[in-house]
């Protein structure tokens, strides 16, 4: 068995993790490895991603990773939640503008390789491994949650109706990002900034995410 796929088998019935304790020795050693595992994304993708490289390249002991994140999917999952958590949330006052600035920070996010191969790994990790996607989900899930305040503000301004869906209109505009990355595997450019945004403004305008008729 490889090592890769006994730090699976070793995860297979609980969560990957590193956050648990925050603070002190436990923070530093989070950012350690969280560091090498970008560092490695950069160097070979996932496919080079392993414990033991981890370990050499963070100077934490492979011990040690495997207890807290079990796998390198964990660690990987772990690093996009900081990630997430890092992204500004826009509030211009201004639905159009707040979607636009939205838009460009996806853009700038995956504008490096060392995020697009972040993607790239967790996307890879969850089609393998059900508890990885159930966790993927759940980040991807947590951030969208949180930028629909964007669409609230909006709703609450009344330039938007009540109805108004606030996680399809974020949807609809980072969907085509991800097609464009994982699908068509092309480059992010600012037309695509420019119609991501201004599809999704238009169509909310419009009544297009609102209560949807049953016939």
């Amino acid at each position: 068995m490889t090592e890769r796929s006994a730090g699976r088998s070793e995860g297979a019935e609980r969560p990957p993790h590193g956050s648990a304790r925050p603070g002190g020795r436990t923070a530093r050693t989070r950012a350690a490895v969280l560091t090498a595992a970008s560092d490695e994304l950069d160097a070979g993708g996932f496919a080079a991603l392993t414990l033991d490289n981890l370990a050499a390249r963070s100077g934490v002991h492979v011990s040690t990773i495997r207890r807290r994140w079990r796998t390198v999917e964990g660690v990987v999952v772990d690093l996009l939640a900081q990630h997430s958590s890092a992204l500004p949330t826009p509030d211009s006052g201004d639905l159009r503008q707040d979607l636009h600035d939205l838009a460009q920070t996806i853009a700038d996010f995956h504008g490096t390789p060392r995020n697009r191969n972040l993607i790239e790994a967790i996307v890879a990790a969850a089609a393998h491994t059900p508890r990885i996607a159930e966790i993927v989900r759940g980040a991807f899930t947590a951030r969208t949650e949180h930028v629909t305040r964007i669409v609230g503000r909006a709703v609450a301004r009344g330039e938007l109706a009540p109805d108004t869906d606030a996680k399809d209109v974020i949807t609809a505009l980072s969907a085509p990002f991800y097609y464009r990355l994982l699908i068509l595997r092309e480059p992010i450019d600012a037309r695509l900034v420019h119609t991501s945004a201004e599809a999704a403004y238009l169509a909310a305008r419009a009544g297009a995410f609102g209560d949807f008729p049953e016939h």
